[in-house]
């Protein structure tokens, strides 16, 4: 069986092209310069209009892709063609329809372009794609063997464009969830199967640096206290034992023991069940999750006001009490006396219908506004 070798290359770029920091760019230029193209583009359309275009190119002038991408595709006749099928520009209308529309003549020929190739694809509900192989003027049109290797492509691009999207939505969720267990303060640190350490977020990253209870050395966690780092051990024998059966096991929790007078840490861990690491590295196992009670979580005071109808002095109030201070040190804080401060109390308990701090604390802390993000103002 022949395989031919440029082809072959050029699915490998258009595969790779779904993983690269600008998608396609590669696979892109080694169409242009396989097809003797000057110019190479993939638009790509998500169905709301709030939701910018993507025009990818290689070749052209930047000042007219530009151009085109800021509003002038509103000129092109060159579109809606029949998914999934390769149709030349001279094809889809007469040259002197061409010549004669004002697409020409304020973007084509100003820039010498002359003949193009065009595929569409319409990616479900969520994109329509348009590939566009141009020439300028005075170069040969396009001919059948040209218009086969882009047939022959257009199956694949449709893959790699539905690999791309699921990666971009995959990663577009992932940030939500961690931008949401961010906000909590919840420390957040990914074991591979061996105990190393593959990532930690922000808020792990601060705990690591301050805290005396435990710290990273050489990839892996240290406890200070011999017994905890004992149970962890422990732990984390368990947990992946139970990974290796493929064995669902419920949430495995213990209790770090604060030192010099601190709170103790409560941390949680879940196993990540199997998947197989084709790539040859190591693939997160254990997620760790550790609370500190003295990293507060300060929803913005606006998002409170909202939620309960709070004035700001009275939001102000409610983040203080929930980050544990009393109602002196909240008047304190506020630099009011304690009376104007209880004045406010009666006023957040009358709008949250709860009648003790308790209830207050474990309202706000149990409320969506811990997610919000941003400091208190």
């Amino acid at each position: 069986m022949d395989i031919d070798e440029e082809f072959s290359e050029l699915l490998g770029a258009l595969y790779e092209g779904a993983l690269e920091e600008q998608p396609w760019q590669s696979f892109l230029a080694s169409v242009r310069e396989l097809l003797g193209a000057h110019l190479v583009t993939l638009v790509l359309r998500p169905p709301s209009e709030q939701e910018d275009t993507v025009m990818l190119a290689d070749g052209g002038s930047l000042s007219a892709i530009k151009s085109y991408n800021e509003g002038q595709f509103v000129l092109d006749p060159f579109i809606n063609l029949p998914p999934r099928q390769v149709i030349a520009l001279h094809e889809h209308m007469s040259t002197e329809a061409l010549l004669a529309s004002d697409f020409y003549q304020i973007i084509m020929e100003p820039q010498g372009w002359y003949d193009f190739l065009g595929a569409d694809i319409r990616e479900g509900d969520e994109l329509d794609v348009r590939f566009r192989v141009g020439r300028y003027k005075g170069a040969s049109r396009f001919g059948e063997k040209e218009k086969a290797l882009i047939e022959a492509l257009l199956p694949h691009l449709e893959r790699s464009i539905r690999l791309q999207t699921r990666i971009n939505r995959t990663e577009r969720e992932r940030a939500v969830y961690a931008g949401a267990v961010e906000q909590l303060a919840v420390a957040t640190i990914i074991l591979d199967e061996a105990g190393q350490v593959l990532s930690t977020n922000d808020s792990a990253e601060l705990l690591l640096k301050r805290a005396q209870e435990l710290q990273l050395v050489d990839g892996q966690l240290r406890f200070a206290d011999r017994t905890t780092a004992q149970e962890f051990d422990q732990l984390l024998a368990e947990a992946m034992d139970s990974r290796q059966r493929n064995e669902p096991v419920a949430a495995q929790a213990m209790s770090i023991p604060g030192r010099e007078g601190r709170s103790a840490l409560g941390l949680v861990a879940r196993v990540v069940m199997s998947a197989a690491a084709v790539d040859g590295k190591s693939i997160p196992s254990l997620a760790i999750f550790i609370s500190d009670p003295t990293q507060a979580s300060e929803p913005p005071r606006q998002v409170i006001s909202r939620l309960f109808g709070f004035t700001p002095t009275e939001a102000s109030l409610a983040m203080l009490l929930a980050n544990g201070l009393t109602l002196d040190e909240a008047s304190e804080q506020l630099g009011v006396s304690r009376n104007t401060t209880r004045t406010h109390l009666r006023a957040v308990f009358v709008k949250t219908g709860v009648s003790r701090q308790t209830g207050l604390v474990s309202l706000i802390l149990k409320s969506v506004a811990s997610l919000a993000g941003g400091q208190l103002s």
